[in-house]
């Protein structure tokens, strides 16, 4: 049987003591060259000590860097019953080399033996709980998954850095093109396990260390900014999507900046009037809104228990004024606003039928309705209600695409395509020319 056994980034000196005696007991030792270029030191200390006869012969050393090639060199030794250990770093089983030697020799001609990965030592050096936590490798990999994770908004990611690829550059590239930087703490943490090993938590701004260890891991941990943004600084609309407060539970759980702006320039904002925001979310759109538009009487509703205060947060940081912010679920809460001038529905759920035929019913002449839908099924149950209550209808798709690292080049990410249906009630009915020039679709 093969004995596999994760080490620290101390190798051979910081095994436990069981383990140590595997290796002394050994013929046989594969592992990275960097672990048995240890290997005749570690033997004499041995030795030196009395652990180890003083003429007992070191093991041979069987480097592991490419490991097809050890294949027949393994083969021969669990035939002929010589004693092996296979070293490996952290856990075997955690992006290792346990995933190939389980495909070439199966469960039964192997036994595992892990060191703490670099993930637990990652999280334990900064403190922090990692059940929570989702990983993700770039060891030889394109780097589009890690943007894919990260429009998840994943509550805390360890990413597995690849040094010939960018490394942690690479990380932090994608994650100011996810237009996340204020929404994560960055820590690179080097050489875990080893007495020189490092863990720092860099600014967004801050240069990378010119001495960065290439063994090293990212971590991304979701954390409210340390200040408020100073609202007078922000762009007027198209905020990043990093600015906002999340729900703990559902991060990332509202409207991406590129269908955001969409939206807004589709509800044609009037100066005054009535503005509900039906499923707001965070408060996205409708916060965005009042930015643009503070005369509008801002109405955002949401079901999500605990969403007012959270939305009112991002109000303040915002710098706006919402008219009310309704935590209860349409349509029965609508019945207590006033009439709107311009409504968006996000949200989905099966009740949007009946929430889109309220709203219609509630809608000012000339008034302007604009939903965002994920699926044609949902486009195809709401668009004829619209067209039943008199709008003129309009339908778009957007599909956006984020630049993100690919080598020494860039390459384009695509955002889930959304559907756009809007719908406008006429002002009057000779207004019928001028609606039908304007909203041809």
């Amino acid at each position: 049987m093969l004995q596999v056994i994760g080490t620290d980034a101390g190798g051979l000196r910081t095994l436990p003591a069981p383990a140590q005696r595997q290796v002394r007991m050994a013929a046989l030792v594969a592992g990275p060259r960097r672990v048995l270029a240890d290997l005749e030191a570690w033997w004499a200390e041995e030795q030196a000590a009395g652990h180890i006869s003083p003429t007992s012969a070191c093991p041979d050393a069987l480097p592991t860097d490419q490991p097809e090639a050890t294949w027949p060199t393994l083969e021969a030794a669990l035939a002929q019953g010589r004693p092996t250990v296979v070293l490996a770093s952290g856990d075997p089983l955690w992006y290792g080399i346990g995933r190939l030697l389980l495909q070439r020799f199966g469960p039964g001609k192997l036994h595992f033996q892990p060191a703490p990965s670099s993930l637990q030592l990652a999280f334990a050096r900064v403190g922090r709980p990692w059940q929570d936590a989702s990983w993700i490798s770039l060891h030889g990999r394109d780097p589009e998954p890690l943007a894919a994770e990260l429009q998840k908004r994943p509550r805390a990611l360890a990413v597995l850095t690849d040094p010939g690829a960018g490394g942690a550059e690479t990380v932090r590239r994608i994650l100011s093109a996810s237009g996340l930087e204020a929404a994560y703490a960055l820590w690179v943490c080097e050489r875990l396990g080893h007495e020189r090993e490092r863990v720092l938590r860099l600014a967004p701004a801050a240069p990378l260390p010119a001495d960065l260890d290439p063994l090293n891991l990212v971590l991304l941990i979701a954390e409210p900014p340390p200040t408020p943004p100073d609202p007078s600084a922000l762009p007027l609309f198209g905020l990043e999507d990093g600015l906002f407060l999340q729900h703990d539970d559902r991060p990332g759980l509202m409207t991406k900046r590129e269908v955001r702006i969409q939206l807004l320039a589709d509800l044609e904002l009037p100066a005054r009037g009535v503005l509900w925001d039906i499923g707001a979310g965070v408060g996205s759109i409708g916060l965005e809104a009042l930015r643009l538009r503070p005369g509008l009487q801002g109405w955002l509703l949401e079901r999500r228990g605990g969403s007012a205060p959270l939305i009112m947060a991002n109000a303040e940081r915002l710098g706006v004024k919402p008219a009310g912010v309704v935590e209860a679920k349409a349509p029965d809460a609508l019945e207590a606003l006033p009439d709107p001038d311009r409504v968006v529905i996000g949200g989905g759920g099966r009740d949007r039928g009946e929430v889109l035929a309220n709203v219609v019913r509630r809608l000012r002449p000339g008034g302007v309705v604009v939903i965002p839908l994920a699926t044609l099924e949902a486009l195809a149950e709401l668009r004829p209600l619209m067209e039943q209550a008199g709008c003129w209808v309009g339908v778009t798709q957007l599909q956006a695409w984020r630049g993100a690292p690919l080598g020494e080049g860039t390459r384009l990410q695509p955002l889930n395509p959304v559907l756009v249906l809007r719908g406008r009630l006429p002002i009057a009915a000779d207004d019928a020319g001028a609606i039908i020039t304007a909203w041809v679709s």
